[in-house]
C-alpha cells in the first residue's frame, strides 16, 4: 500500500505552504478495504484527499450494474464537484485497500483564499471532462480486449514495479470490478485477459498482474 502521492494527483500541484494550509484545515480519517467512503445521491459537503491506499470511484445503472468510473490513489481529490455545487454525490468511493486521508469540509473557505488553487483546480476538473469524453469514444472504438489493456496498461504505468525485467502490479481490483471499469461482462473481461495472457504480455494470479511486455501491451491498447 502506497502513501507516496502520484504524480499529477491534487496534492502533487501544490506548494509546500498550500498542503499544510489544506490540511490544517481538515481532520485524518482511516477506512479499512471494503469500507465504503461516501455514497451516490448521498448529500454532503466535505472533501477527502487520499494520504495512503487506492480506492474505485463508481456509479449504478438503472439496471442496478455497477460501472467503475476511476481508481485514484495518494495525492488525489475526491468530492470536490458536491462540496462546490451543493448537489448530491455523483458517484460512490469504496476503499480496494485500506485506506488513509484528511476530510475538509470548508473546502470553498480554503479555495477562497487560495486563488492559484482554484485556478488549478479548474484545471484539473476540465481534465477529468476530458478524460470521461476519451473513455466514451474507447468504448466505442475498441474491443473489450483493447479495454482491457488500456486499463491494465494504466495500472501498469500508475502502481507497477519492476520485477526480473516484468511490471508487477498488485491489482486492487476483481474481474467483476475490471469488468465495471471497461464496460464490459465479467465473461468477456475474462475471455480478453486468456488472450492477452496468450499471447505472452500478461501473466494474472489473485488480484495481480504481471506485464511482461509493455510495448506490446500498449500496442494491443491502440
Amino acid at each position: 500500500m502506497s502513501s507516496t502521492p502520484e504524480p499529477g494527483e491534487f496534492v502533487t500541484r501544490l506548494t509546500e505552504d498550500e498542503v499544510t494550509a489544506l490540511y490544517a484545515a481538515g481532520r485524518p480519517r482511516k477506512w479499512e478495504r471494503g469500507a465504503t467512503i461516501c455514497t451516490e445521491g448521498d448529500v454532503s459537503d466535505w472533501v477527502l484527499v487520499l494520504t495512503s491506499g487506492r480506492v474505485k470511484v463508481s456509479s449504478h445503472t438503472e439496471g442496478g450494474s455497477e460501472v467503475v468510473l476511476a481508481v485514484r490513489g495518494p495525492g488525489a481529490l475526491l468530492g470536490e464537484f458536491a462540496a462546490i455545487d451543493g448537489l448530491p454525490r455523483s458517484a460512490t468511493v469504496t476503499a480496494l485497500e485500506p485506506v488513509e486521508g484528511v476530510t475538509i469540509r470548508d473546502f470553498s473557505g480554503y479555495l477562497h483564499d487560495h486563488g492559484r488553487v482554484a485556478v488549478m483546480l479548474m484545471q484539473m476538473v476540465t481534465g477529468k471532462l476530458r478524460d470521461a469524453d476519451r473513455k466514451r469514444i474507447e468504448y466505442g472504438a475498441f474491443d473489450t480486449t483493447g479495454r482491457v489493456a488500456t486499463r491494465l496498461l494504466e495500472l501498469a504505468e500508475r502502481y507497477g514495479e519492476m520485477s526480473n525485467g516484468a511490471v508487477r502490479v498488485a491489482l486492487p481490483l476483481s474481474q467483476d470490478e475490471l469488468a465495471g471499469w471497461t464496460g464490459a461482462s465479467r465473461e468477456a473481461v475474462s475471455k480478453a485477459l486468456r488472450s492477452l495472457r496468450d499471447r505472452g504480455l500478461i501473466e494474472t494470479g489473485r488480484r495481480r498482474v504481471i506485464v511482461h511486455d509493455m510495448e506490446g501491451l500498449r500496442k494491443r491498447a491502440r
